[in-house]
C-alpha cells in the first residue's frame, strides 16, 4: 500500500510572523499516525525557522527548488547540503514556474534531481504539458518525456525517494483543476511507464501526486482515484482552515 501524502507549496507568499504562525497552526492541527504524511515548502528565508518549530511534528519541511550544482560563485543559488544543514528532508523540482519563468530545461531539472539525491534529500519531481500540449492531444508525449530524462539513470535504490507529482499547467492557479478522470488517466499512464523504466514493484511503490487548483472542494474526488497518492497544493496551503480540510479529505476518499 502506497501511503498518501499532502504537500503545500508556499511559492513566494507570506512574511515570516505570518509563515511561522501557519506553521505552528499547523502542528498543532495535524496528527502523527492519524492524518498520514503531510509536508510544506516555505520560501528559502523561512526554511530553518520553520523546521525549527515543526521539529518533532508530524509535519515535513522542503524546498522549492534546488541548485544542480554542490557549491561555488552561484549568486542567489542554494544547494543540496544547504537546505539539509536548515532541517530540509525533501526538495522540489520541475516545477512549472521554474521551467516556464526561470528557463529551467528537461535536462537542468535532471541535474537538480541528482544534486538532491546524491545529497540526501528525497526529491518531488514536477511533471505536466500546457494547455496547448493537452488541446493538440500531446499530454502523454509531453509528461513521459520529461519523465524520461528526469529518471534517467537512477538506481532502483534512488527511485524510493522519488515522488512525483502531475501538475497540468493548465490548472496551475487558474481555479481550473483536472477532472478526477483526467488526473487517473494520466497517472495511470505515468505509472504504467514507469514499470517500463524500471519494474512493476518500483511502479507499484512510486507516489503520483495531483497539483493544480486543489482545494477541500474537490480534494476528496480526486484522491478517490486509485492512481492518485496525494496531492501538491498551492493557494489553499496558505491558510491552516484550508490545508487541513484537504488533508482531512483524504480520509474520507
Amino acid at each position: 500500500m502506497r501511503t498518501t501524502i499532502i504537500a503545500g507549496n508556499w511559492k513566494m507568499n507570506l512574511e515570516l510572523e505570518d509563515a511561522l504562525g501557519l506553521a505552528q497552526e499547523l502542528r498543532r492541527l495535524v496528527r502523527a499516525r492519524v492524518d498520514g504524511e503531510v509536508a510544506i515548502c516555505p520560501p528559502y528565508p523561512f526554511l530553518q525557522p520553520i523546521a525549527k518549530a515543526l521539529e518533532g511534528s508530524a509535519v515535513d519541511v522542503g524546498a522549492q527548488d534546488v541548485d544542480a550544482h554542490k557549491s561555488g560563485a552561484r549568486t542567489g543559488a542554494v544547494s543540496a547540503s544547504m537546505l539539509r544543514s536548515v532541517g530540509c528532508s525533501f526538495t522540489l523540482v520541475g516545477h512549472s514556474e521554474r521551467r516556464d519563468v526561470f528557463g529551467d530545461t528537461d535536462e537542468i531539472i535532471a541535474q537538480k534531481l541528482r544534486a538532491g539525491l546524491d545529497h540526501g534529500l528525497k526529491v518531488m519531481l514536477c511533471i505536466g504539458e500546457h494547455l496547448d500540449d493537452r488541446e493538440s492531444h500531446r499530454t502523454f508525449e509531453v509528461v513521459l518525456g520529461q519523465l524520461d530524462i528526469a529518471l534517467k539513470d537512477l538506481t532502483l535504490e534512488e527511485t524510493s525517494r522519488i515522488t512525483l507529482a502531475y501538475e497540468p499547467v493548465w490548472a496551475i492557479g487558474t481555479g481550473r483543476s483536472a477532472t478526477p478522470e483526467q488526473a487517473q488517466e494520466v497517472h495511470q499512464r505515468i505509472r504504467a511507464h514507469i514499470a517500463t523504466l524500471f519494474n512493476h514493484d518500483v511502479a507499484g511503490s512510486m507516489r503520483i501526486l495531483y497539483g493544480g487548483s486543489v482545494k477541500s472542494s474537490n480534494a476528496a474526488d480526486l484522491l478517490t482515484q486509485p492512481d492518485v497518492d496525494g496531492a501538491l497544493v498551492g493557494g489553499a496551503s496558505l491558510k491552516a482552515e484550508s490545508f487541513v480540510n484537504i488533508i482531512r479529505a483524504r480520509k474520507s476518499s
